[in-house]
C-alpha cells in the first residue's frame, strides 16, 4: 500500500517538477546552470517521498576540479532523483536523443542545455560529441557522463564506453569519478524507511599528456577504483576487517 502511495505522488511531483523546470528552461534557454537547478527541482521533494536517506561525501576536489568530465555508475531511473542532489554549477548532462519524447522532462532536458546525442546516426553523434568538447574547453562547462551507457539494475559495474574519456582528452580536462553504492538492490519502497544511499567522489584524473592510445588504460584505472569504491560503501564492516587482516599480516 506504501509503495503504491509512494509511486502516485512521484507521479504528480515528476509533472509539477516537470513543468516548474520547462517554465526555467524557457525563461533563460540553454543556460548550462539550468541542469543543476531542474536536477535540485526533482531531486529534493523526491528524497522526501521516497524516504531515502542520503550521505554524501564530495570532497573538496569534487568543487575544485572544473571544468572536468564526471562518471558515474548507473542504476535505475531513481538516479535522476537521487544524483540530482549533487550535480555542482555550470554542469550538463549527456542523454539519448529518445529522452526527448518523455512529456515535460525530455523538453527541459534539451532546454537545460543537455546534449541529446541520436547513438543510430554516428554522424550526428559525432557532432554532438564535438560540440561538447568544445563546451568544456571554452565555456567553462563540465560534463556528466554514465560510462557504462545503459542501467546495470545494480548487477555490478558494467564496461565503459570510450567516449567520455575521448572528450576529457580531447579538451583537456580532468575526469571526476562519483559512485553510488548499490541502493536499488536493498530499496524497500513499502516501507517507511526506504533506506540509505551513499554517494562518493574520487580525487581527479588527470589526462594531461594522454592521446588516444591511453585510453584503454585510463578506462581501466577509472573502473577499477570506482569498483572497489562501490564494494566499500557495499560491505563497509567487510573492508574494514580486510584492512584489519592485511595490517595484522603486515606486523608479523
Amino acid at each position: 500500500m506504501l509503495f503504491v502511495l509512494r509511486m502516485l505522488l512521484m507521479g504528480v511531483h515528476f509533472v509539477i517538477a516537470g513543468a516548474l523546470g520547462l517554465a526555467l528552461g524557457i525563461c533563460r534557454p540553454f543556460n548550462p546552470d539550468n541542469s543543476r537547478l531542474c536536477a535540485r527541482l526533482y531531486a529534493l521533494p523526491a528524497m522526501w517521498i521516497l524516504r531515502l536517506r542520503l550521505k554524501a561525501q564530495m570532497g573538496a576536489h569534487f568543487d575544485r576540479s572544473r571544468p572536468c568530465v564526471i562518471v558515474a555508475n548507473h542504476q535505475s531511473n531513481y538516479d535522476l532523483f537521487i544524483l540530482g542532489n549533487i550535480v555542482p554549477p555550470r554542469t550538463v548532462c549527456i542523454g539519448k536523443k529518445s529522452l526527448k519524447w518523455v512529456p515535460f522532462f525530455g523538453q527541459l532536458f534539451w532546454l537545460a542545455g543537455n546534449v541529446l546525442i541520436d547513438r543510430g546516426n554516428p554522424l550526428r553523434a559525432r557532432l554532438s560529441i564535438r560540440k561538447t568538447t568544445e563546451a568544456l574547453q571554452h565555456k567553462d562547462t563540465s560534463i556528466w557522463v554514465f560510462p557504462e551507457g545503459t542501467r546495470n539494475q545494480g548487477k555490478g559495474l558494467l564496461p565503459f564506453k570510450r567516449g567520455a574519456f575521448q572528450m576529457a582528452i580531447d579538451a583537456g580536462v580532468p575526469i571526476v569519478p562519483v559512485c553510488v553504492s548499490t541502493y536499488v538492490r536493498d530499496m524497500r519502497l513499502n516501507e517507511w524507511d526506504s533506506g540509505q544511499v551513499m554517494i562518493r567522489s574520487l580525487p581527479a584524473l588527470s589526462t594531461t599528456g594522454l592521446t588516444s592510445d591511453d585510453i584503454p588504460e585510463l578506462i581501466a584505472l577509472c573502473h577499477s577504483q570506482m569498483q572497489a569504491c562501490i564494494e566499500q560503501m557495499d560491505n563497509p564492516q567487510r573492508t574494514h576487517e580486510a584492512l584489519a587482516q592485511t595490517d595484522a599480516e603486515q606486523l608479523t
